[in-house]
């Protein structure tokens, strides 16, 4: 008989430890003495770094279930036993996501179709940018539109007021779309975790303002596009999402930037995807991700 889960408070658990014998009964085991049904219940042991990661995906029986805050209190007795860093997510709340963007807009429209049309559930708090040629669009969807010109004078100050409108808005996630100004070694320290960017996959093969040029004159075989964490190392991040097309020798400069602009569409909005829906954990230099 299946149980009914329609209107029951839905909660994802997301926790990683040291491998041991015992870790997944103990977290089946305090859900199932709390009520809550497990409908999904993922789990990786790296047996290179002895790291073993979860996620669970349950709901919640009212009337037997604690509250979300008393059950993460509740679970603390087994994170502290177990040495874990754990999180339980309300999997009902639209996590708050912060756009930045220049002049290319491929990725931000596409991210903002996607999310009117429900594939991508989460909330955009603002769209920020260096350029002012965007704010029509964005405004044009009832969204904020935050204009930060950045200038080698100005680029710490206006890291400072990106920061203050992340926490005013309470953005949880910064996601680069296309935002063409490299960041500080602080602002991705302090976005660790928190900050998607996207690039073509030649990097750092072919680097430099026109990468599709060069590829062409390579005469590459693929191309594709890679989303990642940002950190102090540019385009070096944890990988989270890479999307790769085969192309040949018909393909001008200009249908390889074509192709490139579908990777990238594709690479971002799947990365954003799998960080909202809790699905990504930072594993050293590199993610483990569970589909």
């Amino acid at each position: 008989m299946s149980v009914p889960l329609e209107g029951k408070p839905h909660y994802i658990l997301k926790a990683s430890c040291a491998s041991r014998m015992g870790t997944v009964a103990a977290v089946s085991g305090f859900l199932a003495s709390r009520k809550c049904y497990i409908t999904d219940m993922q789990q990786f042991d790296d047996i290179l770094t002895g790291r073993f990661f979860t996620r669970v995906s349950f709901y919640a029986e009212p009337g037997a279930t604690p509250p979300l805050e008393d059950l993460r209190e509740q679970f603390l007795e087994v994170a502290t036993r177990e040495a874990m860093e754990w999180t339980i997510f309300d999997g009902g709340r639209k996590p708050r996501v912060l756009i930045m963007v220049s002049k290319f807009d491929h990725c931000l429209v596409d991210l903002l179709y996607r999310h009117r049309r429900g594939e991508l559930s989460m909330d955009i708090t603002a769209v920020v940018s260096n350029h002012p040629d965007l704010r029509q669009l964005v405004e044009s969807h009832g969204l904020r539109y935050v204009h930060l010109p950045v200038s080698a004078d100005t680029k710490l100050q206006q890291e400072d007021k990106l920061m203050d409108l992340v926490g005013e808005t309470g953005s949880e996630l910064v996601v680069l779309a296309r935002y063409m100004q490299v960041l500080s070694d602080g602002l991705c320290r302090r976005l660790r975790g928190q900050a998607i960017n996207i690039h073509h996959s030649f990097l750092p093969g072919f680097k430099g303002a026109k990468p599709y040029h060069q590829a062409h004159e390579r005469g590459v075989k693929l191309t594709g596009a890679t989303a990642h964490y940002v950190t102090a190392d540019l385009d070096e991040g944890p990988i989270i999402e890479q999307v790769v097309q085969r192309v040949d020798h018909t393909y001008t400069p200009d249908k390889l930037a074509a192709a490139g602009r579908d990777s990238e569409c594709a690479a971002l909005a799947t990365a954003v995807r799998l960080h909202i829906e809790h699905r990504v954990f930072l594993n050293g230099s590199k993610t483990v991700i569970f589909k």
